[in-house]
């Protein structure tokens, strides 16, 4: 492992900084849990659910209350966007082009993050969830995998309330939607888990990662259940626009 652990440059907690004020004009964050003293510099992955494009800005926000700098792995599109490419190349982040062969050059490039000292940030669904729910849905392995190519733990990441600042097809409907949200100020919350148990796996064994994975969506589900204990079926809040897909359903261990 790297004895020069990955420092977050200026830029990236400035912009963490921004968000948590960005966060502050739309909405009322709570964050609950922690990360571990020993792991709050890495090596860590954090795996949280994906809910609304207003997530990134979200837990950049709830990461900066917890000290946590996190390297996140992006969709290809932001770094092809003028100003804000550059910005995320710059802030250390990692391209993911999904969709094409070059993905697996970005589990690399993480897991090199991963074991130098970096802490990670991942969306194990790949997607933003289309569970009717709004439960996390079946999660891909690419988490599962860099965990164990780095010999990292995992920590989940629960959030709740993102969905209600920022419509699933923005910039369509966009304006609209956090007007509304800076006048009714939504409770945002976020909620860091302890630590999800994977050193039992043998990551050699066929099977493996998608063990882990399911033991990572698990995680993430029970801790979403502490974060809207009033919605313990479907949402009050519904975005016409995002569309529902139960093919992707995540079976919870029982």
């Amino acid at each position: 492992m790297n004895s020069t652990p990955w420092r977050a440059p200026l830029l990236w907690r400035g912009a963490q900084t921004l968000a948590r004020a960005v966060v502050g004009l739309v909405g009322r964050l709570e964050v609950t849990g922690d990360v571990p003293d020993a792991l709050r510099h890495g090596p860590l992955v954090l795996a949280a659910n994906h809910i609304s494009p207003f997530d990134p800005v979200v837990l950049a926000a709830a990461c900066r209350v917890r000290r946590v700098a996190p390297r996140i792995m992006a969709t290809g599109g932001l770094f092809r966007a003028p100003v804000i490419g550059a910005l995320m190349r710059r802030a250390g982040h990692i391209r993911v082009d999904r969709g094409t062969a070059a993905v697996h050059r970005s589990l690399e490039v993480a897991a090199q993050a991963v074991a130098g000292g970096s802490v990670v940030l991942v969306y194990p669904e790949g997607r933003i969830g289309l569970d009717p729910g709004m439960w996390p849905e079946r999660g891909k392995t690419g988490a599962a995998r860099l965990a164990f190519t780095a010999g990292a733990a995992v920590v989940p990441v629960a959030q709740w309330g993102s969905h209600e600042v920022m419509p699933y097809r923005a910039p369509k409907g966009m304006l609209r939607a956090v007007a509304r949200a800076v006048v009714r100020r939504p409770a945002i919350r976020v909620h860091f888990g302890a630590p999800v148990p994977l050193d039992d796996l043998r990551p050699d064994y066929p099977g493996a990662a998608r063990q882990a994975t399911d033991r990572i969506i698990d995680a993430i589900t029970d801790d979403l259940v502490l974060l809207r204990p009033d919605e313990p079926d479907r949402p009050r809040h519904v975005d016409p626009g995002r569309p529902v897909d139960g093919s992707r359903a995540h079976r919870r261990r029982t």
